[in-house]
């Protein structure tokens, strides 16, 4: 059974907003570019998982920092004209945390840049302690140094009383590897995969878990 937490940290996409959209159209515009072929969304969500420093490399070889710069220039005018919609639950699971005191974190993949403009645009800046993206941190999710960099400014330290809340096998792996508690908000298969005892629909039915928890 989940003990009630003392702080969480969420992954962004596909966990608390549904940005997918944005990023496969940039990914597929850069790959067209490059002489790739395109993927489609489920394949994006699949293998856009690990930061684009990590992953960048292994698909455009030895120019995959021309690759990077023009990704982001095509990411940038994308999510000008495209909106960010938040997944079922989030606002009020984020609201019902802050009103207990119990801090948010964000550690995603996303470039910590544009993960804090998202966040200002949502109007959500207020409900995070600390949001965290790639290159924010010495090294990417899984890595812990993500994990504790992103606790640093409170001073809290990453224990199994803090749950780290993410879509992928690479969120559980970072949870893992930082001592945290995993769960997965909407892949029971892959719960079962991980070997992942904690897995919620979505954020609002993971609130309602933790509602009844507080009752």
């Amino acid at each position: 059974m989940l003990s009630f937490p003392r702080a969480v940290i969420f992954d962004w996409d596909n966990t608390l907003v549904e940005s997918w959209p944005a990023i496969a159209e940039a990914i597929n515009q850069t790959r067209a570019a490059f002489g790739l072929e395109t993927w489609t969304v489920d394949e994006v969500r699949s293998r856009c998982t690990r930061a684009a420093r990590d992953s960048f490399p292994e698909w455009f070889g030895p120019r995959w920092k021309e690759a990077y710069d023009f990704y982001y220039r095509g990411f940038d005018e994308i999510r000008k004209r495209r909106e960010i919609t938040p997944l079922p639950g989030a606002g009020a699971l984020l609201r019902w945390l802050k009103a207990r005191e119990v801090p948010a974190f964000v550690v995603s993949n996303k470039r910590g840049d544009y993960l804090r403009l998202e966040a200002e645009r949502l109007q959500w800046r207020d409900y995070f302690a600390s949001i965290v993206g790639a290159q924010d941190a010495v090294r990417d999710k899984p890595a812990r140094e993500h994990v504790d960099h992103a606790l640093s400014p409170t001073g809290i330290v990453a224990d199994s009383s803090i749950w780290f809340v993410g879509d992928s096998e690479t969120d559980v792996l970072c949870a893992r590897n930082a001592g945290c508690t995993p769960v997965l908000i909407g892949h029971e298969e892959l719960a079962r995969c991980l070997v992942v005892d904690h897995v919620f629909a979505d954020c609002q039915n993971l609130l309602e878990m933790l509602e009844n928890y507080a009752a």
